[in-house]
Parts: structure tokens; C-alpha cells; sequence
């Protein structure tokens, strides 16, 4: 499953779309919730928020989704889409967001890390607490994906984002007129 977030001049609204079932809702409102307290660290003022619509969206629309899963994989497309900095494309990730930036664990490790073998994904970052579910993962799946167990959003950030050289914050960079919107793509399995 794959998530996108796209950010354009507006009143502050979040537009959730790929029928979000209401868990899945609150995954990206928690996720919204915890890139908006650290505003700062992201080079972001705290108006940027009141004047920047964020869409988020789960492709796939047709297909009814929900669950916690994708907590950390629409944070990671937010934070992409704020400070326009890159997230690799063989990464993918399962994992609930808390607003104090904690991973929790989820369920269905073993089909998502079977999903993710069969998409191509080298890496794949899941919750530290289901570290216990791996001892049920073919050695051959474990041996083709380089898993990275993290606690929190630190380690996520760590995990995804593709190495440039400084990344200019967006509002620096963009003004709050009429402009082409900011687009990411990440990946992330959940169910």
C-alpha cells in the first residue's frame, strides 16, 4: 500500500481520501498532530500550518481500508512533503504513530513482510515490539529484506530519508500563493 501527501497554499484543513476507515483517520490526524509540535526541528513556523491545506491520500480508492498500520508510512509522506526532502523508494514500513512520536506495534507482520518481498522493498522498518514476530518470517524472506526495528520517530526518520545535502524548509522556499503543489510518495504495507 502505498500513501501520498501533497501540500498547497489554504486554511489549514487535512483531506484524507482512499476510503480511510476511522482508526486509519486518526493515524493521520496523530501523525499531523506530532509534525505540528515539532514544527521547529522541521524549520517550520507554527502559522505555516493555518495557511497550508494537506492532502493525504491511500491509492487504491475503491478498496475500504483501516487500522493503525499506516501510522508511521503517512508520517513519513507529511514530513517529506514539508521539508521537500526525498524518502527512498525501496523502504517500506508498518508501524502506529503516538503524538509523543513513539512506534507501537501492530499485527500482520508476516504477510506485510511477505507483501513487501514480493514488491521488490530491500528495507523495511517495523515497531521494536515486533521484533518477537519475526521468529515466524520464512529465512528466506528475512534474508532478502534488511528489517529495521524502531521505537521511535527518530529512528523512522533515519531509516527513510535519502541523504542530501541541507534541505531548505518550504516555507522558505515557497510562498503562499497560488503554486504547484508539493507531492510524495512513500510505501508502506498495512492491513
Amino acid at each position: 500500500m502505498l500513501g501520498e501527501a501533497t501540500i498547497y497554499s489554504g486554511e489549514g484543513k487535512l483531506i484524507l481520501t482512499g476510503q480511510l476507515g476511522d482508526v486509519m483517520q486518526e493515524s493521520a490526524k496523530a501523525a499531523l498532530s506530532y509534525v505540528e509540535s515539532k514544527a521547529d526541528e522541521f524549520g517550520l513556523t507554527k502559522d505555516f500550518f493555518k495557511k497550508t491545506d494537506i492532502h493525504i491520500h491511500v491509492p487504491e480508492g475503491a478498496i475500504p481500508k483501516d487500522g493503525p498500520s499506516a501510522g508511521i508510512t503517512m508520517l513519513v509522506a507529511l514530513i517529506s512533503a514539508v521539508t521537500k526532502k526525498p524518502v527512498k523508494r525501496d523502504v517500506g514500513m508498518t508501524g502506529e504513530i503516538t503524538l509523543r512520536g513513539r512506534i507501537l506495534p501492530v499485527g500482520g507482520i508476516k504477510s506485510k513482510l511477505l507483501a513487501a518481498h514480493r514488491a521488490g522493498i530491500k528495507t523495511f522498518v517495523l515497531p521494536a515490539k515486533n521484533e518477537k514476530d519475526l521468529t515466524e518470517i520464512p529465512r528466506e524472506i528475512k534474508s532478502s529484506l534488511d528489517i529495521k526495528l524502531a521505537d521511535n520517530v527518530d529512528e523512522v526518520i533515519q531509516y527513510n530519508f535519502v541523504e542530501t545535502a541541507k534541505v531548505t524548509p518550504l516555507e522558505s522556499r515557497v510562498s503562499h500563493r497560488k503554486k504547484k503543489p508539493v507531492t510524495v510518495q512513500v510505501s508502506g504495507l498495512s492491513g
